[in-house]
């Protein structure tokens, strides 16, 4: 049954009464109404909190977090070997570089040699700073780089012009004279103890 003013009045209420009653009834029905809205409101968003409630228990039963983290530590893992790949690679060049050094690879030619052999280098094992296995460096000095390798010689006494063992002093020329690849004959000792002897001569 309605609540109205008709039905208050055959109750033999006032009219003070009467608009009290109505009042606090409106008042009543009004913050019913704003409930009835907001449960509306929230029940509409229902559906769509059971879909991502859904989404994440099936993300979780099929592994979604495990797999994310299993990205994130595969990730870092990924990262440390790179490093690790780069120490290495620089480790075996410069090793590499100790040793084609060592076998006369001048240091001009250095460069060329290393960009040349980063297959054979790429393959070296060390122990500590040295090159366990230096087989196929050596195959490269033998073969392709063989040109490159700086040759050092010793020159013996020249027989074709013996030293002059009369004692008599060597003139300016023969002092500094050269063989045909342009090195001089005489040490550097023998050209100054030459030179020395010379000018006490000419001093006579």
């Amino acid at each position: 049954m309605a609540l109205t003013r008709k039905l208050l009045k055959g109750m033999g209420l006032t009219d003070e009464q009467v608009d009290t009653i109505i009042e606090a009834h409106t008042d009543t029905v009004d913050g019913l109404k704003a409930d009835i809205g907001r449960y509306k409101a929230d029940a509409e968003k229902l559906p769509g909190i059971q879909k991502e409630l859904d989404g994440l228990k099936k993300e979780d039963a099929d592994g979604g977090y495990k797999a994310k983290y299993e990205k994130e530590k595969k990730d870092f893992q990924d990262f440390k070997d790179g490093v690790a790949a780069k120490e290495s690679a620089a480790a075996k060049e410069k090793a590499a570089r100790a040793y084609f050094q060592s076998k006369g690879i001048p240091a001009e030619s250095m460069g060329l040699v290393i960009r040349g052999a980063k297959a054979e280098i790429d393959g070296l094992k060390l122990d500590g700073e040295s090159i366990k296995d230096t087989a196929a460096l050596d195959g490269l000095l033998s073969g392709d780089y063989k040109g490159l390798i700086g040759k050092t010689t010793t020159t013996g006494t020249q027989t074709q012009t013996p030293p002059d063992t009369s004692g008599g002093a060597k003139s300016r020329a023969e002092i500094y004279k050269k063989d045909d690849k342009g090195r001089y004959l005489l040490s550097t000792a023998e050209r100054q103890a030459a030179l020395a002897e010379s000018m006490a001569s000419e001093n006579k």
